[in-house]
C-alpha cells in the first residue's frame, strides 16, 4: 500500500466506492424491509383486536335500520358498548368482503361478543322476533286499538278494516315492520285459511259463500270461549238454519248495538230484544248481514265441518259453559236452572250497608 501522499504502484487500481445508485437501491430495500415487518405487526395486532373478546359486560340489544352503512353500523354499534375499536371494525368488514352482507335488524349480542362474531351475527339476518296477539272474538276496531298501541310497530295507524276480515292469532315479527304491514298479515292470513277449507267444507251446508261462514263462525266465537264447545254450538246453529229456525244469539244484538267497540256492559233489555234491527237475530231470519266480530280458526272450521247432532237450543249452565238440548221442553228445563243458578249467586251477594 502506498504511503500517505504517493501514488499507488504501477498496475494497481484504488478500491471503488459503492455507487449513489447502489447505496439508494440498498436504503431502500432496507426501509421495504422494515415496513414489512412492521405492517406484518400491524395486520397481526388487528387481527388479534378483532378476534378478541368485546368490551360489553351483558347481553346488549342493537337496533339497525334498513339503509344503514357501515360506518353508521360502527357508531352504533360503538355507542352501544359492544366494540371498542370502530374504525377497526369497518376495515375489517371491508378488507373480509362483508359489508354488502350485513343485514338490517335488531340484534342481541352477547356480551363480549368480539367483533368477528358480531360481524357473523349481522351476516345471518337473524334478528330478535316480537309478538302480538289479537285474541279470538275481538272487532276489527279492538284489533286496530291492539295494533295502534304497540310501542314496537311503526309507522302511522291503519283504517279499520271490514269486520270479520282478519285471522286473530299471535304474530311475529321483527322491528321496523310497520302497523299496516302487520294488519295486512292478518288479512292475508284469514283469506289463506278460508281458501284451504272452504273446497272441503262439509256437503249440504246450509251457508252459500265463505263470507256467510265467517260470518256464523263470528257468532259461534261469541257465543262460547270453551274450545270444546265450539263445535257443538256450529252444529246447533246450522241445525236452525236448516229448519229454518231463527238465530236467536244475544251476541248479535250486542253488535247492533254497540258495534266494534266490544261489550255492552249491562245486561239486554226486553226492548232491545223486540226491536226489529239488521243485527237482531229473535226478530230476522237468518244471518246478520256482516260478521259480529273476527272469528279465530277453530270457530271457522268448526262451522265448515259440524258434528252430526240433533241439538237445537243451549243455554248457560252456571260452570262457564252451556247446557245443550234436542228439545223446546229439555231446553226449558235448562233455562229454569239457569235462572234458579242466578237467583242463588245474587242471594250469596253480601248486601251493602
Amino acid at each position: 500500500m502506498a504511503e500517505d501522499g504517493e501514488l499507488a504502484p504501477e498496475g494497481t487500481e484504488p478500491p471503488k466506492r459503492p455507487s449513489l445508485a447502489r447505496r439508494f437501491l440498498t436504503a431502500f430495500f432496507a426501509m421495504l424491509l422494515l415496513a414489512l415487518v412492521g405492517s406484518g405487526a400491524a395486520i397481526w395486532g388487528a387481527n388479534q383486536l378483532y378476534v378478541q373478546s368485546g368490551p360489553a359486560e351483558t347481553d346488549t340489544v342493537v337496533w339497525l335500520p334498513k339503509g344503514v352503512g357501515v360506518t353508521s353500523i360502527a357508531k352504533r354499534l360503538s355507542e352501544a358498548g359492544v366494540i371498542a375499536h370502530p374504525l377497526l371494525f369497518r376495515v375489517a368488514v371491508r378488507l373480509h368482503g362483508a359489508e354488502a352482507t350485513l343485514k338490517a335488524g335488531e340484534y342481541e349480542i352477547p356480551a363480549h361478543s368480539s367483533m368477528a362474531e358480531i360481524v357473523s351475527l349481522l351476516r345471518t339476518g337473524k334478528s330478535l322476533m316480537h309478538k302480538l296477539t289479537a285474541p279470538e272474538g275481538l272487532t276489527s276496531e279492538q284489533i286496530v286499538a291492539i295494533i295502534a298501541a304497540d310501542p314496537v310497530l311503526e309507522g302511522p295507524t291503519p283504517d279499520v278494516p271490514p269486520e270479520g276480515s282478519l285471522l286473530p292469532e299471535t304474530y311475529n315479527f321483527t322491528r321496523g315492520t310497520t302497523r299496516a304491514e302487520l294488519l295486512d298479515r292478518m288479512a292475508q292470513a284469514q283469506k289463506k285459511l278460508i281458501a284451504a277449507h272452504w273446497s272441503k267444507r262439509q256437503e249440504g251446508l246450509p251457508i252459500k259463500t265463505p263470507q256467510e261462514a265467517i260470518i256464523l263462525a263470528s257468532i259461534v266465537e261469541k257465543e262460547t270461549g270453551i274450545a270444546s264447545e265450539r263445535p257443538r254450538v256450529a252444529a246447533v246453529f246450522i241445525n236452525r238454519l236448516r229448519k229454518p229456525m231463527r238465530l236467536q244469539s244475544d251476541p248479535t244484538i250486542i253488535y247492533g248495538l254497540v258495534g266494534g267497540k266490544g261489550a255492552l256492559g249491562r245486561p239486554i233489555r226486553r226492548s232491545e230484544l223486540d226491536r226489529q234491527t239488521p243485527y237482531n237475530t229473535y226478530q230476522i231470519d237468518g244471518l246478520p248481514p256482516t260478521p259480529i266480530c273476527n272469528p279465530g280458526a277453530a270457530a271457522i272450521l268448526a262451522v265448515l265441518d259440524p258434528p252430526d247432532s240433533k241439538e237445537l237450543y243451549f243455554v248457560a249452565d252456571g260452570s262457564g259453559g252451556h247446557a245443550f238440548s234436542e228439545t223446546l221442553a229439555g231446553h226449558e228445563r235448562n233455562v229454569k236452572n239457569w235462572r234458579q243458578i242466578e237467583r242463588d249467586a245474587a242471594a250469596a251477594k253480601p248486601t251493602a250497608k
